[in-house]
């Protein structure tokens, strides 16, 4: 497992929200802007990484229990939504990497995926 502040260094991020532990843990890492996608694999105490910036995602990592957000291709959430996360006490986060970049530098960080992942799907 690894923290937040082990985060910032592997992707050279910045620290958006203002009341960040830079000590909390992030026990797994994914991928999505998908918020369905979000809902379906989302875990406790996960970082999800995203280019999405608006309140859903906010709101949906809370119903999940999602502690951290990590911002991708340098997008900054609103003041409203910094408000938002605050509140929920969500740490948020930003890095000018893409967000296929971002993921292989944590994953080689040290944080680690879902597992071997979803059950493959068909789309109609």
């Amino acid at each position: 497992m690894i923290r937040v502040r082990d985060v910032l260094i592997a992707v050279n991020g910045i620290v958006v929200s203002s009341d960040a532990d830079l000590d909390e843990p992030v026990n797994c890492g994914f991928s999505a802007d998908l918020m369905s996608d979000v809902l379906r694999f989302g875990r406790e105490g996960g970082l999800l990484i995203t280019g999405l910036t608006n309140s859903q995602v906010i709101r949906t990592a809370e119903m999940l229990g999602i502690r951290v957000l990590l911002f991708v291709r340098s997008k900054l959430p609103s003041a409203e939504m910094i408000a938002l996360a605050e509140e929920a006490g969500i740490i948020l986060l930003a890095t000018r990497y893409t967000m296929y970049e971002a993921s292989g530098l944590l994953y080689r960080a040290g944080l680690p995926g879902l597992g071997e992942g979803a059950e493959y799907t068909r789309t109609p």
